[in-house]
């Protein structure tokens, strides 16, 4: 377990400097160069798709050379250059250029630490790992939110400046780097290697287990609904909330989904996985649909909630889900393919969600992502029975 609170140490200084960060772009672009919804929504689909096509390659090379750390390692840099290039950001193109960058870097590193982290631990064990590590990734995300809380609060979140803004990106350098120094406490299972066979990993994919080849199709058709958190924040800022607040409620979430992540992971290495996916497509259609017809700041609150309780419950889950599936030869492959798909179908999701909302309002995203949830979460349930 000690190489895996050091995993998540990574991940929780990175998430400090991102979150700092991530909720502030709608509201930067908005302010500074009067973005639309629909075009922040192509900034975030382009950024995520194109940079998640990276993922499934990164999960091949881990797999292949077995330079597993090293590969995160190159992914988890690209966070610090990110936060640089937002500041020298003069035109949106510039901001989408930045978010290229960070999203690349996440698709370098996404499999290869993946597989570390189930590496590191035994089988019964692997929501419990994958549980941990994403408690201390969120509560990173937390910590990094309630940070930009309270500078917000400082400078007067009505009145903030294109300057102010990137002062806060040149502050978020810092744990960044933090992240990356504890990469030397961070030990890589040796493995025999057999390039020969990893090479032709394509005529290995005939091994991979049913189940996990109609997960994965699920996982794209559910990831069609579900858009950018970007436009949850958009959504608060309508409802009236200013920026702080918008920060705050994004704090919520990350901090119900960091305390809720790991007793989730536990309760899935006991039940078994599908036992917790299903109710979590569930509880997803049930916080959109609040997001849908919040009109006030209550039932917004609650969507919120609901949303932290539906990532504790699915992220960790089914990447234990995908790794114990997968022939141990293609686990980082099929990890990665796992967040290419997720990252392919953002694009196409967050174009849609843009569209829906300039061409019918706020509410109308929202009910086409909860109608995909509740359809992927009825296929779970026929298709998976076993």
């Amino acid at each position: 377990m000690l190489n895996i609170f050091f995993l998540g140490l990574v991940s929780f200084f990175s998430d400090v400097s991102t979150y700092m960060v991530y909720p502030l772009i709608p509201l930067y672009l908005m302010a500074t160069f009067g973005a639309t919804p629909g075009l922040i929504g192509v900034i975030e689909g382009i950024a995520e798709s194109l940079a998640s096509l990276l993922k499934v390659f990164s999960g091949y090379i881990s797999d292949r050379f077995q330079k597993k750390k090293s590969i995160a390692f190159i992914g988890y840099a690209a966070g610090a250059l990110y936060k640089l290039a937002l500041i020298f950001a003069s035109t949106w193109p510039g901001i989408l250029l930045a978010r290229l960058v960070d999203r690349t870097g996440k698709g370098i590193r996404t499999a290869p630490r993946d597989v570390l982290i189930s590496e590191s631990i035994n089988a019964d064990n692997q929501g419990k790992a994958f549980g941990l590590h994403k408690a201390m990734d969120m509560l990173g995300a937390a910590v990094g939110i309630l940070l930009t809380y309270f500078i917000l609060n400082t400078i007067d979140a009505e009145t903030t400046t294109s300057g102010e803004y990137k002062n806060l990106f040149m502050i978020s350098v810092i744990p960044a780097l933090m992240g990356l120094l504890m990469f030397f406490f961070i030990r890589q299972k040796k493995t025999q290697k057999q390039e020969k066979n990893r090479e032709k990993f394509w005529k290995n994919l005939r091994k991979v287990d049913n189940q996990l080849r109609f997960y994965l199709f699920i996982v794209f058709l559910f990831t069609l609904g579900n858009s950018s958190n970007t436009f949850l924040l958009i959504k608060a800022k309508s409802v009236g909330f200013d920026d702080a607040q918008v920060i705050l409620l994004y704090f919520l979430y990350n901090i119900i989904a960091s305390l809720l992540a790991m007793p989730f992971g536990r309760l899935s290495d006991k039940i078994g996985r599908k036992s917790l996916l299903v109710p979590g497509y569930l509880c997803f259609s049930l916080c959109y649909l609040g997001f849908a017809f919040s009109a006030d700041s209550k039932l917004l609150i609650v969507s919120f909630i609901l949303y932290g309780i539906y990532t504790a419950m699915i992220i960790g889950v089914e990447r234990a889900f995908v790794a114990e599936l997968s022939p141990p030869q293609l686990k980082g492959t099929m990890l990665g393919l796992q967040s290419t798909l997720a990252g392919i179908a953002l694009l196409p999701a967050s174009v849609i969600a843009g569209l829906l909302w300039d061409s019918f309002g706020s509410a109308a995203p929202f009910l086409f992502g909860a109608i995909l949830s509740f359809i992927s979460a009825v296929l779970l349930i026929i298709f998976l029975r076993r």
